[in-house]
This record gives structure tokens, sequence and C-alpha cells, in this order.
């Protein structure tokens, strides 16, 4: 079963118009390369997104992400991100800013960049064969936690401290059918895993 795009965590929106002081043109050409391999896109059965983007531009908790919902737009543009300022794991908490809310998986991207500070790109694509292949190939949620909670923000924890999730830069989310994350220090990094591994099964 599709569980995707529902808000899981405590979201607190503030609505406004983006205004980047920095350039996110790469995040918006990777964001529509993993669209046109339909990675990144919606379920029109279910009228619902799925896949996510995101980049960290500064130093601190703040990165931008694509907006909730917006995975049946492309091309993509700027104004269908959002600006994530901070969060808090163990509160289940998340503060954005942007002309709409941020991703569903926010509290995803926020833990991976929490547990490694190096990791500046984060890709979540959906994709069934690719999941299936990579079930216990690659470091893999536990099937009982669902995605966007603390839960899974603990179970990504214990992947980069048990099964190496740092170096192998790849996990398969077993409790959120076709769910795969990859990340990197660049979005071409990131990439680059994601398409090694989807390389293989063309």
């Amino acid at each position: 079963m599709i569980d995707e795009g529902y808000i899981k965590f405590k979201l607190f929106w503030q609505q406004q118009p983006n205004n980047f002081m920095f350039d996110i043109s790469d995040l918006m050409h990777w964001r529509d390369k993993m669209h046109e391999l339909n990675l990144i896109g919606n379920y029109p059965e279910l009228g619902i997104g799925f896949g996510n983007i995101s980049q960290k531009f500064e130093n601190g908790n703040a990165f931008v992400i694509s907006a909730t919902q917006t995975g049946n737009i492309y091309p993509i543009t700027k104004e269908n991100f959002t600006t994530v300022t901070n969060y808090d794991l163990a509160k289940n908490s998340v503060w954005c800013r942007g002309p709409l809310k941020a991703s569903s998986e926010s509290m995803t991207h926020a833990a991976i960049y929490a547990f490694n500070q190096s990791i500046k790109a984060v890709i979540h694509v959906h994709h069934l064969v690719l999941w299936q292949e990579l079930l216990g190939k690659v470091p893999t949620s536990k099937v009982v936690v669902p995605y966007g909670t603390p839960e899974m923000a603990m179970e990504i924890k214990r992947l980069f401290d048990e099964e190496d999730l740092g170096n192998k830069r790849i996990m398969a989310m077993a409790g959120h059918e076709e769910g795969i994350i990859t990340f990197g220090s660049t979005l071409m990094e990131a990439e680059a895993v994601l398409m090694d591994y989807y390389s293989r099964i063309r």
C-alpha cells in the first residue's frame, strides 16, 4: 500500500514568497532530471505526489526542499520549493517558510542532515522494482517505522551507527513502499549513487 504525501509532524509554516539569497538552479535541474526518469512524480489514480529533493546552502539547520504535493509539476519553478528553517526531531516539529508547505518527508531529510554534517543534498525517490531489489541489500529501515516521524529519525540514526549508512549513502524504506533515499555532499554525488543502482535494473 502506498503511504505518501501526508504530513505526520507538527508543521509551523510562514507563508511568503521565496527570496533566496543563493542560486537554486542546480537543485531545480536535478529535481527535473528525477521527474524525467519518473523517480519523482505523482500517482494519478491516488491524486498524490511522490518523491522530493533538498539541499543545504548554509551552516545551521536550514535547507531548501521541494514543497508538498509538487510531484506533478514539470518543469519545477522556484516557487515550488520551501525553506525548512528549523526542526526538532524529538518534538516532531518542523518550521518552514515559503509559498507552499514543506514536503511530508522534511523530517526524514532533517534527520539525515542532523546525523552527518558533511551531507548537503538528499534525494528521495520512488521506484518499485529498484526498491524491491534494494531491500535488505543496502541499509534498510524497519518495516514498522513510518516515514516523516521521530521514529524514522531515530531509525536513520541506527542505520548510520549500525549499517554504515554514512558510507553507503543509500537506504531503502521498508515501511514506505517504493521509497529510496540517497544523499551526498553535493546533488551530483547523491544522484550518482542512485544512478549506480538504478542502471543495474534497466
